[in-house]
C-alpha cells in the first residue's frame, strides 16, 4: 500500500492557531502532511518566505509529531501537490465565505489536475473568527492579538509592527 500524503498550503503570514488547529488535525489524516507556505501574489506579506517559513517549521515542531514537514512553494499548488506525490489537498474553512472561494478554487484545481482530492476541515468553533489578514490589522493598530497566536508568533508580529512603524516615520 502507498504512502497517502496530503499537503496544506497557505501564506500562514502569520501562522495563527487555526492553522495549527487544521495541521494538527490534518496529520491524522495522512500518512505524511506537506505544510506548503507559499507566496500569493494578491496578498501583501508582513513577512517574507524565509521567515514564514521558519516560523511554521518553529510552531509545528511544538506539535511533536514526524509526520509533517513544511516546505516552501512558489508554484500553481497542483504542480507543487504532484511534485510532492500528494494525492490529498487539505484546506481549512471558517465558515460560508471561506467555503464559496475554496469550492471556485477546489473546481479550477481539478480542471488543472483530477488525481488530486481536496479535503475541507471546518475549524474549531472557538478558532472560527481568527484570520491572519485580521491578526495583522489588529497588531498595526496596537491591539492584543495573543488570542489568536502562539506567545512566540505575538513575539514575532509585535516587532514587525515596531519596525514597521519606526521605518514609516
Amino acid at each position: 500500500m502507498s504512502k497517502r500524503i496530503g499537503v496544506y498550503p497557505g501564506t500562514f503570514d502569520p501562522i495563527t492557531l487555526g492553522h495549527m488547529d487544521i495541521i494538527k488535525r490534518g496529520a491524522k489524516l495522512v500518512d505524511e502532511l506537506i505544510i506548503g507556505v507559499t507566496t500569493n501574489i494578491a496578498k501583501s506579506p508582513m513577512f517574507n518566505d524565509d521567515e514564514r517559513i521558519a516560523m511554521v517549521k518553529r510552531e509545528v515542531a511544538t506539535i511533536g509529531n514526524a509526520n509533517i514537514r513544511v516546505v516552501g512553494f512558489n508554484s500553481l499548488l497542483m504542480d507543487f501537490a504532484e511534485a510532492q506525490s500528494a494525492a490529498t489537498v487539505i484546506r481549512g474553512i471558517r465558515g460560508v465565505t471561506d467555503f464559496e472561494y475554496e469550492y471556485q478554487l477546489t473546481g479550477m484545481n481539478r480542471q488543472l489536475n483530477d488525481r488530486v482530492e481536496t479535503v475541507f476541515l471546518m475549524a474549531d468553533v472557538s478558532l472560527q473568527p481568527i484570520a491572519s489578514k485580521l491578526v495583522k490589522e489588529i497588531a498595526l493598530y496596537g491591539g492584543d492579538i495573543a488570542k489568536f497566536v502562539t506567545p512566540t508568533v505575538r513575539d514575532e508580529v509585535v516587532a514587525r509592527v515596531a519596525k514597521l512603524k519606526k521605518a514609516s516615520d
